[in-house]
């Protein structure tokens, strides 16, 4: 009971510290009214080992910024959060927290989400409600998987970063998070990434390094990021890098060390990423090439002078080739026994001209 009476004083010290400087402020500004930003307040209460979180001394609605992170917090209170409606930064960082509260989708206004360091295996569906975030640190947790629609709601997110967890596919709608600049999903258990991945138009940093034995191919998608500047698929499984990423002009940097990859060969590898780029561009070229157009048997007929008439070639006015047969006999006279032989095989073949006059 001492320990949590202790808690409880610190806790009421640092609020009514802001307190006191929120009216030091105003009695400084000369004025009664001032703007909302001025009113809003930075609240930390990091690393003060706490286990719950007190009945707050301040109005919640003042606060811009709050930070939770470092103390041994299970949970947080649903009525808390839905008073926060002005917080742009909320960090929960390095606590036990197994669960995140649904009136979280109630912070409208919030920009930066640190919950990582956690004991969290998902998030609330309602954090889709977050349309203004555009960072979400969700490292070293227990995720298993991501809301299955997050990518049609945070149009405006920058930053993803889900590392060190337990996913095993990253849902189709990421690939609609089209603001998406950094995607950090390395150290998970994924076994394939997104088709369309070429959607995520302004993507720059992308690691889905060290899920080893899980992640064996990389999309054909993944070569039309054409924003791309660094690309990390180190430690996996991969043997072939698509063809695509020859396409892939802008990119600076590629890790793919610790893979048993067979295409590019090592020798590529050995002179750098503007030849691995080279190779994989020409390797997309060659195999696009259409194929050899099978030759006509009536070309052949033609060749070996089978038809007595003669070829109209490509002419000036885009005519297409075609042939003209100069003597028409009827079928019952091709079929006598005057003329059975003339369509066997060797006939047929043969360089000289039968249909003759």
């Amino acid at each position: 009971m001492m320990y949590e009476e202790q808690q409880q004083q610190q806790v009421m010290m640092r609020m009514a510290e802001l307190n006191n400087n929120n009216q030091k402020g105003d009695e400084r500004s000369g004025r009664r009214f001032i703007e909302d930003e001025e009113r809003l307040n930075i609240v930390d209460l990091s690393g003060m080992s706490l286990d719950s979180l007190p009945k707050p001394s301040l109005n919640l609605t003042t606060i811009c910024k709050l930070n939770l992170s470092n103390n041994n917090l299970q949970s947080i209170p649903e009525s808390l959060t839905a008073r926060l409606l002005n917080v742009v930064a909320l960090d929960v960082h390095s606590n036990q927290l197994k669960f995140l509260p649904n009136s979280i989708g109630c912070l409208s206004k919030l920009k930066t989400l640190n919950v990582s360091g956690n004991l969290l295996q998902s998030l609330p569906k309602t954090i889709e409600n977050c349309r203004s975030l555009e960072e979400l640190n969700a490292n070293f947790n227990k995720l298993t998987k991501l809301p299955e629609t997050i990518g049609f709601e945070l149009i405006n997110l920058k930053k993803l970063a889900v590392n060190s967890n337990k996913l095993i596919f990253l849902p189709r709608s990421i690939t609609h998070l089209t603001s998406l600049r950094v995607l950090d999903a390395r150290l998970n258990c994924l076994r394939a990434l997104p088709e369309d991945l070429e959607n995520l138009i302004n993507l720059q940093i992308l690691n889905v390094s060290q899920n080893f034995q899980y992640l064996q191919n990389l999309p054909y998608s993944i070569g039309l990021l054409i924003s791309l500047l660094e690309l990390d698929v180190s430690y996996n499984k991969i043997t072939t890098l698509p063809d695509s990423m020859g396409c892939m002009k802008k990119l600076q940097k590629l890790s793919v060390e610790g893979n048993p990859l067979v295409s590019p060969p090592a020798e590529v590898f050995e002179q750098g990423l503007h030849a691995v780029k080279g190779y994989l561009s020409e390797k997309m070229n060659g195999g696009h090439k259409s194929p050899p157009k099978k030759k006509s048997w009536v070309g052949k007929l033609v060749k070996y002078g089978t038809f007595s008439g003669y070829t109209l070639r490509g002419t000036s006015n885009g005519e297409r080739e075609g042939f003209f047969i100069s003597e028409y006999r009827s079928i019952d006279g091709l079929a006598s026994p005057r003329h059975i032989g003339m369509f066997s095989p060797r006939r047929l073949f043969s360089p000289g001209r039968y249909f003759t006059r």
